[in-house]
């Protein structure tokens, strides 16, 4: 065999106990699983190489149900971000915004809408229009050699209603509908998994349950799901989880829900009553699943606290209505006293929103300070800062958002149907430290630290779980036939590196890591392979 992992302490991926065993390794699949005591007078698997695995956890490759690697992907043939956290696979193409399908005006719009998340984009070839197209350029990857972990595709349904509809507030056409019902189907033949929808930014947030209900029943067509950021985190939170589940029981398609969280002071302590709404759907015969990251905070672009209003038409509509006295008034009126749709319906304090990266080099001094601070250090209000910071820097400001609750964090990982998702912003000068950290922060603090999962059931929220919710064959469990997307980690030592004040610091304890059984950490040090590659939607 190419490879055999020996004294491995297996943690396969199922949620069953974890057992000792010889892992064999062949042309970028497991051959050979033979647990210790299992056979006994057989001769333990040869190979060209052994790695003694003493003391080391063996558990499938992470999935990352929630990433923003979108861009990151093309530009950055490392990625240590996420291949240093055992991360094998993410998800990409989230909350409704994306690069495909586009034409040549919807591509500078959405570049345009998403530079806080992936930047501007002018150091990547554009040469893609439709999902197919993206994904092909991510299987060539750097010079033919592919992308440092692999990804599946979520078709972006703002993206696609920018497409059909354009950025008007109000409910498609029919014309308007069938054509994205056609985006939507060559979506999902050309590999796409599912759809995704940001329903609090705009032109997604437009769209009516009707017009959601039809796209998702293509979807549910193709064998694919639904993963929306719904319409509310706050002051809706509950009405808001009560909306997908419905329409995706009548359109009859599998629901994952987007960073499922409680946030807001309205939510504190309620995380009981959305885990009994879903325990309800699922007794009903619901398909549902859900992610999360292990932090309170939240993060996202500064222009998406803004109402729904006051992004029609577009990124230059928008500040065309910052720039308008009157209108920042109402703006800002929404925003601090009646509550805007874009932060949930819940005023906003400018005491919990960190400025956390700006496009402008020259707006730095911006970050890693709260909105009041920056306000109190020019002597002015916050809105004010708010206003000139997003004209300055033409909307590209990301912020984190102090608003969550751990109680919450805690009660519903433990869920059922809970997976891992970094939701993890790469660009900025002060990231959310969870782009670096969401993986070993599970395995270390809330298995290890404070012992909310057990070592078994957080492996299998982060690969058996995921896996099955994409539709994987082969993929998520430490098992003969699968392939060799793997992990070791040290669950003694095992640590999320990143902090809010260095959140790009690299974890600790995760020696090795392989994508199709080529090593892309080894020895805790990122090598040259690019084994990734795109993970299509397996037809049914």
């Amino acid at each position: 065999m190419d490879l055999v992992i020996r004294d491995a302490e297996v943690v396969d991926g199922t949620g069953g106990p974890s057992y000792r065993a010889d892992v064999g390794i062949e042309g970028g699949r497991i051959t050979t699983v033979l647990q210790e005591g299992a056979a006994a007078g057989c001769l333990r698997p040869l190979a060209r190489r052994v790695l003694d695995a003493e003391g080391l956890a063996l558990s499938p490759g992470f999935i990352d149900m929630h990433a923003h690697s979108d861009l990151a992907l093309l530009r950055d043939p490392d990625h240590s971000a996420k291949a240093a956290q055992g991360v094998t696979l993410e998800v990409i193409g989230q909350d409704g915004l994306s690069y495909a399908p586009v034409d040549d005006r919807t591509l500078a719009e959405v570049r345009s809408t998403i530079t806080g998340w992936n930047g501007p984009g002018d150091d990547i070839d554009f040469g893609w229009r439709s999902v197919g197209e993206y994904l092909d350029r991510l299987d060539h990857g750097f010079d033919g050699e592919g992308i440092a972990v692999n990804a599946a595709y979520l078709i972006p349904q703002g993206t696609v209603r920018m497409l059909a509809v354009g950025w008007d507030d109000r409910p498609a056409t029919a014309r308007e509908l069938e054509r994205m019902r056609r985006l939507v189907a060559d979506g999902m033949r050309e590999g796409a998994v599912g759809m995704s929808s940001g329903l609090t930014y705009t032109p997604g947030m437009y769209a009516q349950d009707a017009e959601l209900t039809e796209l998702c029943r293509v979807v549910a067509e193709h064998g694919g799901y639904y993963c929306p950021h719904h319409r509310s985190y706050g002051a809706g939170a509950l009405a808001a989880y009560e909306e997908m589940v419905a329409l995706t029981r009548e359109a009859g398609c599998p629901l994952h829900l987007a960073h499922a969280t409680m946030n807001f002071v309205v939510n504190e302590g309620r995380a009981p009553e959305l885990l009994a709404l879903l325990d309800d759907a699922l007794a009903a015969g619901a398909d549902i699943s859900l992610d999360t990251y292990p932090y309170t905070p939240g993060c996202t672009t500064l222009v998406a606290m803004l109402p729904s209003w006051a992004s029609e038409g577009g990124p230059e509509a928008i500040l065309a209505r910052l720039k308008d006295e009157e209108t920042a008034e109402r703006i800002r009126h929404h925003v601090e006293v009646i509550g805007a749709d874009g932060c949930h319906g819940v005023p906003i304090e400018w005491d919990t929103i960190e400025i956390s990266g700006v496009t402008d080099p020259a707006l730095a001094s911006y970050v890693g300070s709260t909105v009041r601070q920056c306000a109190d250090r020019l002597g002015e209000s916050p809105w004010t800062t708010v206003r000139r910071l997003l004209l300055d820097d033409r909307l590209g400001p990301t912020i984190l958002q102090h608003v969550g609750h751990e109680e919450n964090v805690r009660a519903i990982m433990r869920h059922r149907v809970h997976t891992g998702g970094s939701d993890g912003i790469l660009r900025g000068d002060k990231p959310h430290p969870r782009a670096y950290g969401t993986f070993p922060q599970y395995l270390g603090k809330y298995v290890r630290e404070l012992g909310v999962l057990s070592l078994e059931e957080c492996v299998a929220h982060l690969t058996g779980r995921p896996a099955a919710r994409l539709r994987l064959p082969d993929r998520g469990l430490v098992r003969e036939g699968y392939r060799a997307d793997l992990v070791l980690f040290d669950p003694a030592t095992v640590a999320a590196g990143s902090t809010f004040e260095e959140p790009r610091r690299l974890p600790t304890g995760i020696p090795y890591v392989l994508i199709d059984g080529r090593f892309v950490i080894e020895d805790g040090r990122r090598t040259d392979v690019l084994a990734g590659r795109t993970v299509r939607r397996t037809p049914r």
